[in-house]
């Protein structure tokens, strides 16, 4: 089999990609712009993509092609519609980050409440040095246990943040987009009482029509002061100019792992806020544990196996 890797570096340089050679030959790209893709994919019988895009011309243009490897859970870089047109198979691999996501959001909200970026700095700038105190709780902050913990999008992920909410303490309540998890033993209860209930908010629900735009300014304000906002879903369910406003208006707090366009925009509002201790964002990088990536591939892997087997 002709196996071509498109984006080879989003899964880590130090990811060991030999087991994908027990198949055949493999072609490896680091990366591969959308000018690149059709040329590099026109002989490859397997394709496997985390974030390249592939259109129904290139699989019509690829005619060797039979399966396409997408080295993620989502899968709306592929099209579909045109893959079961011409009978070539995609596979996703679902479930492998869930551990890693779940110890990001608790990372974050854990920084945030703590105000970590505040005292790490006191302590190097020099500041805790020159005090008279031994101690600096000049930030207050709050203790997990007792807050109400809202979780929008009670899949696989919210869940297990859920239970670990749980285990330190707090009161957990949800929401859900897609109307599918009523009934779990947490109370569900609609948006806008949620935003303006819970202490701890973090989003976990797929971007569909019905999460887009989500949160915005009509009820960004709902947010009690000092609440944590966290995301963890893709970037375009909180409007980002509108949280960034929320941010210089009122105290309260956002963690965003996820973004839109990502990499980020340098003339993004959140980049330009004038709260930045308010602020935490990373490079959508919550999923990427070592022990996830390699589930990733151990799941690309299966997934190949699977097919030749037929």
């Amino acid at each position: 089999m002709n196996i071509v890797l498109l984006d080879a570096k989003t899964l880590g340089e130090d990811l060991d990609f030999s087991p994908l050679e027990a198949f055949g030959t493999l072609t490896k790209y680091q990366t591969t712009s959308a000018d690149e893709t059709l040329d590099r994919i026109k002989t490859a019988e397997i394709i496997i993509t985390n974030k390249v895009v592939i259109t129904a011309q290139m699989m019509e243009e690829a005619p060797q092609l039979k399966l396409i490897c997408i080295a993620a859970t989502g899968m709306n870089n592929v099209d579909l519609d045109a893959a079961k047109t011409t009978r070539i198979e995609v596979k996703n691999v679902a479930g492998y980050s869930t551990q890693s996501v779940v110890q990001h959001t608790f990372s974050m909200a854990l920084y945030l409440i703590g105000k970590m970026a505040y005292y790490d700095n006191v302590v190097k700038s020099g500041s805790w040095s020159r005090s008279e105190l031994f101690t600096d709780v000049s930030r207050p902050f709050f203790e997990i246990a007792g807050k109400r913990w809202g979780i929008i999008g009670l899949g696989s992920i919210g869940k297990e943040v859920a239970r670990v909410a749980t285990a330190f303490g707090a009161k957990l309540c949800y929401h859900s987009t897609s109307g599918e998890n009523y009934g779990q033993k947490y109370p569900h209860i609609p948006l806008d009482e949620l935003l303006q209930a819970c202490d701890i908010i973090s989003i976990h629900c797929p971007l569909n029509e019905k999460t887009q735009n989500l949160i915005n300014a009509s009820n960004l304000g709902l947010l009690k002061d000092r609440a944590i906002l966290l995301n963890l879903g893709r970037g375009s369910i909180i409007n980002e100019a509108d949280l960034a406003k929320e941010l210089d208006k009122k105290e309260i707090y956002a963690g965003l792992d996820v973004l839109s366009p990502e990499p980020i925009a340098q003339d993004n509002p959140l980049m330009h806020v004038k709260n930045k201790d308010r602020l935490l964002i990373t490079p959508h990088m919550a999923w990427a544990s070592i022990e996830a990536r390699q589930k990733l591939l151990e799941g690309i892997v299966e997934n190949i196996e699977i097919f030749m087997e037929k």
